[in-house]
């Protein structure tokens, strides 16, 4: 039977991992509404929430390795693709249409949004409908970002060239060529950190920092790329690594396991999350950290969480609800936060408890939000993809 013509089921899933991928997301929105409040409280309250894009990538390499490194013997280039596309491309229309919708409710910080003209305001939302990055010709926000309507797809559009790169040469790699390009690409995240500038690209001095990747400049898609390579080749080499360390005893192969393993690695990504700057600022000290978290104790958790297990009826539920949200409240959350600056724009005089409810606000409908999206919508859709295109030739 020709490969294109076989349908194959996902794999059991890590519960962990799922669990842990929701924490990671709503740190991001947390992250993202104290962001507003930088200027007044001269610091970020979750000051390395932007991390947790690096933690998933390395996420999504391990996943991908272990969904899809044996199967392609029974899947072709295109299959792989097709589930892909199916996977993800739902909610990364959602979260377009949710932006659009939003998109003239935050004038106030944000001006040049209506300012907008229609021709651009559509090429705009089609180009982001097909992941297709805009230019600073096409800013129609101001900020620069890879889709003015959602500042997060930059990173789905990294994930996407990652699961290229993955069909057409990284798939095929041995286990050492892929540890030593791993190895290779850490050099790149030093480069960032440690304000190396080995390549001359931030003329106005290092940043000491990875925070960046959505904007399309050398200094940006540099940053971007970055952030990919290293995590996401990590997660793909613990995927390979781990089968050949399996037994009967040790069914995932993991070194790491933690009884309460859930608990404990959420509670080392909140940790590591929200540490203040090292040294009050972006500098070495502050970049060490960065390195360490991104280069160690990133694939560490993934590690912990793969080799540990939920004991109980309750950390499997708050897991699966964790893992069902995660991908739809960070890809639709943003719109939310576009509205919020606005507010907070407009009122820099307001109390202080005013600001709190606007912001417990906003989390509170990015969640309903992107649960909501889930049920009604993203698990439909995917549903219909599958019977209708993924499971299409095999009833041929």
């Amino acid at each position: 039977m020709a490969k294109e013509n076989v349908y194959l089921a996902s794999k059991p899933r890590y519960e962990i991992l799922d669990g842990l991928r929701g924490v990671a997301a709503l740190m991001v929105v947390i992250f993202h509404c104290f962001e507003t409040y930088v200027p007044v409280f001269k610091t970020q309250i979750v000051n390395h929430g932007y991390l947790a894009v690096d933690f998933f990538f390395v996420l999504s390499g391990f996943v991908i390795g272990y969904a899809y490194d044996d199967r392609w013997d029974r899947m072709t280039t295109w299959g792989f693709f097709k589930r892909r596309l199916t996977r993800l491309h739902p909610m990364v229309i959602a979260g377009m249409l949710v932006g659009a919708a939003l998109f003239f409710f935050s004038p106030v910080a944000f001006p040049k949004t209506v300012q907008v003209e229609g021709w651009k305001f559509a090429l705009c939302l089609v180009m982001g409908l097909l992941m297709i990055p805009c230019g600073n010709g096409l800013d129609i926000r101001g900020w620069g970002e890879l889709n003015s309507f959602n500042g997060p797809q930059w990173t789905l559009t990294f994930e996407y060239v990652g699961n290229i790169l993955y069909a057409f040469v990284l798939r095929r790699l041995p286990k050492i060529a892929l540890a030593l390009l791993c190895v290779g690409c850490a050099f790149f995240t030093l480069d960032l950190t440690l304000g190396w500038d080995v390549f001359g690209l931030f003329p106005d001095g290092p940043q000491y920092t990875v925070i960046g990747g959505w904007s399309l400049t050398s200094q940006q898609i540099y940053i971007g790329f970055t952030r990919l390579l290293y995590p996401f080749l990590c997660g793909l080499l613990i995927s390979r690594i781990l089968p050949s360390h399996r037994s009967e005893s040790n069914p995932s192969g993991s070194p790491v396991h933690l009884k309460g393993g859930f608990w404990w690695c959420s509670l080392a990504l909140v940790v590591i999350f929200s540490i203040p700057c090292i040294g009050g600022d972006y500098g070495v000290p502050d970049g060490i950290y960065q390195a360490v978290c991104i280069l160690l104790l990133f694939p560490l958790i993934v590690l912990a969480g793969a080799g540990s297990v939920t004991t109980d009826r309750r950390s499997t539920a708050v897991c699966k609800w964790l893992g069902d949200i995660s991908y739809p409240i960070y890809i639709t959350h943003y719109p939310l936060m576009y509205m919020q600056m606005s507010w907070a724009a407009a009122h820099p005089d307001a109390p202080l408890w005013m600001h709190i409810v606007v912001n417990a606000g906003i989390v509170f409908l990015s969640v309903i939000l992107a649960y909501g999206l889930f049920k009604i919508y993203d698990e439909p859709v995917r549903e219909w993809l599958k019977e209708h295109w993924l499971k299409r030739n095999k009833r041929k």
